[in-house]
């Protein structure tokens, strides 16, 4: 609820039952490539949007050329390095530099206009079809520079989540989308009067001269802020990708109490600081990569129109109507953006394929993967069955398993009754849930399931902005009908260990991307904050279908 973005709509697109799935599988794979798109375009946002930022020192002064780079990745690394204190923490300093940003915006594009008021004519898109008509293909070139007056609105959609619906719209209406447009056509104006200044930065050329270092340190400030906008919509995008089951579960740190949306995901920020500092450094120049945004725009017009017809049953003409009039426009923009490939557009389809081939495997080894031992061994029924036919040799203590599923038991403990027929005085099959509230009240907080014969399941309720601590819940919760005495429990963490085996291949390709992810998954030791010395970490033999 209230996040949106690409992985939203597939999520809300792709049917629950595997075999219906399986005949939409070329539509799951589109909008999964479709979000590993945007992780390319974070990684470019803020290096384009600074740079050309601090480019504006060479407008002031030629000879400053060779501090652009430095001052550029100074910034970013800044930038990068501020991410773990959230936004809702400066969210003061934000609004009133971004109001500020975009009055200029308005104000100096205004003053251009008024220099020049026969700019206005371009609001009659004969001048446009004129445009095309006599410069041809060249003229279909320029549209992917024109593109880049849209670039950045993509992040919106999972910006939803820190910010809500209605403030991204009205200020998107009341004072963002007049105050570009304005000054898109206030830089026209400077072009209708001054044709030489084509190629040049033209908004520093919008004000007096007085004006350019404090317009060069306000545009710096507000690419920061757009920056960090995109930076946050990659967090988001990642949480998405974690709870659709995309992704492998990830160390988050929550930054605000308000809105669950707004994350910290160390590893996220630090891969993207380091490809952001690489592209500064590689092409030393903003270039246009905006490859990633079109074509993400593509295929998102295509699942909106799937959802508009399944989900929101809108009729189907108006669905072919609303999907051909934004088709028609994306794929224009996409084919002229292609050509800008080479010069810069291979990154983020780099990027994009190295993702979606993550998260692919990911999701295709949880679907394929399964024990050994077979399934049905682990049902809870069939285990408890188990523990009263056999009635197995009871030790002191307590065991507590972590599992995710409350339908079955974890294998290490099948194997426990099996091999050496004891159990502990009491096994907790424990479920830890992060729940959409912000804490959760300590009436709440647990859920107790007794199976009988001393085992018990135990759903744990957290809250996104609480630290999760197991051994602190065990010990202090009446719930379990007397409390657990902290030295006498051990706990039993599962990790799969994968069975590769055969011929290289496909299969066993994903086996091994998907063990290393599984390896460098969120530590539940350290995620539950559990002892060290109370763990007993176990290999579950897998393999894949």
């Amino acid at each position: 609820e209230n996040e949106g973005g690409i992985l939203a709509l597939m999520a809300l697109i792709e049917p629950a039952h595997p075999k219906d799935r399986s005949r939409r599988k070329w539509l799951i794979f589109f909008g999964i490539f479709g979000a590993a798109l945007l992780y390319g375009d974070g990684m470019i946002t803020p290096a384009i949007s600074v740079l050309s930022a601090v480019e504006g020192l060479k407008v002031v002064n030629p000879q400053l050329e060779n501090l652009v780079i430095p001052i550029t990745v100074v910034i970013l690394v800044l930038l990068f390095v501020f991410q773990r204190q959230g936004t809702s923490r400066v969210g003061w300093i934000f609004g009133p530099v971004m109001l500020i940003w975009f009055m200029t915006l308005l104000v100096s594009g205004i003053a251009g206009i008024v220099h020049n008021p026969e700019i206005l004519k371009a609001i009659n898109p004969v001048y446009a079809i004129k445009f095309f008509l006599s410069t041809g293909f060249s003229g279909f070139m320029v549209l992917g520079s024109v593109f880049l007056v849209v670039t950045g609105g993509e992040a919106l959609y999972a910006d939803i989540g820190h910010f809500g619906k209605r403030p991204i719209r009205l200020i998107w209406f009341i004072l963002i989308m007049p105050a570009l447009v304005a000054n898109y056509f206030g830089q026209g104006a400077l072009l209708l009067n001054d044709s030489k200044l084509a190629g040049s930065q033209l908004f520093y050329y919008l004000g007096p001269d007085w004006s350019l270092y404090p317009l060069i340190i306000l545009a710096t400030m507000a690419t920061i802020i757009a920056s960090q906008a995109i930076i946050s919509a990659s967090f988001s995008l990642t949480r998405q990708a974690v709870l659709l089951g995309y992704l492998p579960q990830l160390k988050m740190i929550q930054t605000s109490a308000a809105k669950q949306g707004q994350i910290y995901i160390s590893g996220v920020n630090w891969i993207m600081m380091t490809a952001t500092i690489g592209l500064v450094l590689g092409f030393r120049k903003s270039v246009n990569m905006a490859v990633a945004v079109s074509t993400t725009m593509v295929i998102t017009t295509i699942l909106m129109s799937i959802a508009a017809r399944e989900k929101w049953n809108w009729p189907w003409w108006v669905v072919v109507m609303v999907t051909a009039f934004f088709l028609s426009v994306d794929i224009i923009f996409m084919g002229s953006n292609m050509f800008k490939i080479i010069q810069g557009g291979y990154f983020p389809l780099l990027v994009a394929v190295v993702v979606f081939m993550l998260m692919t495997a990911w999701r295709a080894g949880n679907a394929r993967m399964t024990p050994v031992e077979g399934k049905k061994k682990r049902l809870v029924k069939t285990f408890m069955e188990t523990v009263r036919r056999s009635s197995p040799q009871r030790v002191s203590g307590t065991a507590v398993f972590l599992t995710d599923n409350t339908e079955q038991v974890p294998l290490s403990l099948v194997r426990q009754l099996d091999f050496f027929r004891v159990l502990n005085e009491k096994v907790i099959l424990l479920i830890p849930e992060i729940m959409d509230e912000p804490r959760i009240s300590s009436h709440k907080r647990v859920e107790v399931i007794d199976l009988g014969k001393g085992v018990i399941q135990l759903i744990v309720h957290f809250g996104f902005m609480e630290n999760p601590n197991i051994p602190s819940i065990l010990k202090n919760t009446d719930a379990l009908g007397k409390k657990v005495n902290p030295d006498k429990v051990i706990y039993y963490i599962e990790y799969p260990k994968i069975v590769f085996g055969g011929k290289w291949g496909l299969k066993k390709f994903i086996a091994r991307v998907y063990s290393y992810m599984a390896r460098n998954s969120a530590n539940p030791v350290e995620l539950f904050k559990i002892p060290i010395d109370k763990v007993l970490e176990v290999a579950v033999r897998v393999h894949l279908q």
